[in-house]
């Protein structure tokens, strides 16, 4: 019982990636970015425009240790010294606080031109669901953002909401999709609230009534699937639909949100919590195009 009290039912799997097939000693430039969330960190080591490696952990309680250990963790997965890298460019929560980085850009124009890259040129609306924020986002064949809208209020509708519930239910964050599947009867109401405080209070409520540990991962899947649905809706959605972040993992929340969307989501073969990090040395290799160096010193 001790042991099961000690788990950390939220904790998903750190990873780190290096392309078998792609020698950094052959590119002109290694170019690099930093992905700094506010839950989660990563780094994307691209070799002239195509990915090298990468590395995706969670983030620690200061950015700029954050972004020095997911490129080290990046790093770990080759044989490449640091000092190769000829640009990097910071993105995400913690961009100002990348203490290399040779320049930052918004998350935004990042996660756009990521999905871009890791989803195809057809993508035209990207949905982001971070660890506290919401991002929809509408772009052109090239990944250039043309319109986007934003909820970053509370961590409803978030990952960092999806965890906290995971822990409450002792359900590990990998199996809520399915769990919340696995119910007998009728798809349940949704609960009333995704605001974490108030979510946790109604399902404690829920599984009093005799309400299965399923049941109430549906409902508030459901309810999350609603929040973000919302948001969508506001800035329109235009196929091909693609979605970058954790949640896009989370097939409790995906499944129900395309129903109400009415259309399939884009497939990638890449981890879709590199979009941003992508984008980020996309950007960086872009300016290595156009003549721009590293700062000294």
């Amino acid at each position: 019982m001790a042991e099961e009290k000690a788990q950390e039912f939220w904790r998903w799997a750190e990873a780190n990636w290096k392309n078998p097939d792609i020698s950094w000693r052959d590119a002109q430039y290694i170019t690099v970015g930093i992905d700094v969330g506010s839950v989660s960190s990563q780094a994307v080591i691209m070799a002239d425009g195509q990915i090298y490696a990468y590395s995706n952990m969670r983030t620690g309680s200061d950015s700029p240790n954050s972004a020095r250990n997911a490129f080290k963790f990046a790093l770990d997965a080759t044989d490449m010294p640091e000092d190769r890298m000829d640009y990097c460019v910071g993105t995400g929560y913690g961009r100002v606080n990348v203490p290399f980085a040779d320049r930052s850009v918004t998350e935004i124009a990042c996660h756009a031109r990521g999905a871009n890259f890791i989803y195809g040129p057809e993508a035209r609306t990207i949905l982001d669901v971070g660890g506290q924020d919401i991002k929809a986002i509408q772009c052109d064949e090239k990944g250039k953002v043309s319109n986007f809208l934003m909820n970053d209020k509370c961590a409803a509708g978030t990952g960092r909401g999806m965890e906290v519930f995971a822990d409450l239910l002792g359900v590990s964050i990998d199996e809520v999709g399915d769990r919340s599947f696995e119910f007998q009867g009728d798809e349940p109401e949704a609960v009333s609230s995704t605001c974490v405080v108030y979510a946790k209070s109604e399902a404690i409520g829920l599984l009093r009534k005799g309400w299965s540990h399923e049941e109430v991962l549906a409902a508030y899947c459901k309810a999350m699937a609603d929040q973000i649905y919302a948001l969508v809706e506001k800035v329109g959605v235009k196929p091909e639909f693609a979605v970058t972040g954790g949640m896009a993992k989370n097939r409790g929340v995906m499944d129900r949100l395309m129903t109400k969307i009415g259309m399939d989501r884009m497939q990638t073969k890449w981890d879709t919590q590199i979009a941003g990090a992508v984008g980020a040395a996309l950007f960086g290799y872009k300016l290595c195009q156009k003549g721009k160096k590293r700062k000294k010193g």
